[in-house]
């Protein structure tokens, strides 16, 4: 059953799963069930969430301080939940350009949150799937927006685990990224508590979402031919915690985290 957007609400979607979970607004009745589902099966899994947010910021942040990188391509955006990627990186540089991606209609209309850049600074939103890299890496909103022959932080935080080729689709997405470039990814395992987590992704895939979990070996391997930046590929609390934070134990968490730099 499509809305008057055109958009599915009788399947969930992971975004409007995520929201939910989070405590957004932006979901519907398939939604809202999928998720109640999902922590039935995993009742730590909105815990979970917030940490899988809470890593992406110290990964923004790491690519811009750390790395010096300016340009961001953030692939399986999601619902805008603040802060928003642009606003980590462009805190610590302000011309710092990003480029949001999702395949959700809902996130299109909440584009103008992901657009409200710093002056220095642009962002811009482009409608594709993650599985497709050529149109994303061929569209002009990429092409107006970020200097490929430069490099290019890209994002792909709590997706892979969607896609069933993810490490075909890792060589698709950097094989268009500058020596410098950085992938940053967080994906779901089943190797820290596998009864739970493997229930809920099996929940995940009846209701019509394949939810694909891999060991930590499978995760390492994405990053195949590149330089695989320390702590290596841990459980994503363990991933450059912030000095002073309190410990999360990693059976708070059901995915791993890793950053690799293109040679």
């Amino acid at each position: 059953m499509r809305n008057a957007a055109g958009i599915d609400t009788s399947e969930p979607h992971s975004a409007r799963v995520y929201d939910y979970i989070l405590g957004g607004k932006t979901h519907f009745p398939a939604d809202r069930e999928a998720a109640d589902d999902l922590r039935a099966a995993w009742p730590k899994l909105p815990t979970s969430m917030r940490i899988n947010r809470a890593t992406m910021h110290r990964m923004g942040r790491w690519l811009a301080a750390e790395e010096g990188i300016t340009q961001f391509l953030d692939i399986g955006t999601g619902i805008p939940t603040e802060p928003n990627l642009h606003q980590i990186v462009q805190e610590i540089t302000p011309a710092s350009r990003v480029v949001y991606v999702d395949n959700d209609p809902l996130v299109l209309t909440h584009a103008r949150a992901l657009l409200a850049s710093t002056p220095e600074g642009r962002t811009r939103y482009l409608e594709a799937d993650l599985r497709e890299p050529g149109g994303v890496f061929g569209s002009p909103e990429l092409l107006e927006t970020l200097d490929l022959s430069r490099p290019v932080g890209v994002t792909v935080i709590a997706m892979l685990q969607f896609v069933e080729d993810a490490a075909g689709l890792v060589r698709e997405l950097t094989a268009s990224l500058a020596p410098g470039s950085c992938l940053a990814l967080t994906t779901a395992t089943g190797d820290i508590t596998p009864d739970e987590v493997t229930e809920m992704a099996q929940r995940y895939t009846d209701r019509g979402v394949p939810m694909y979990l891999r060991t930590r070996d499978e995760v390492v391997a994405l990053f195949d031919g590149m330089e695989l930046v320390e702590p290596g590929v841990v459980p994503m609390n363990r991933w450059r915690p912030d000095p002073g934070a309190p410990p999360v134990p990693d059976t708070d968490v059901n995915m791993y985290a890793g950053v690799g730099r293109v040679v």
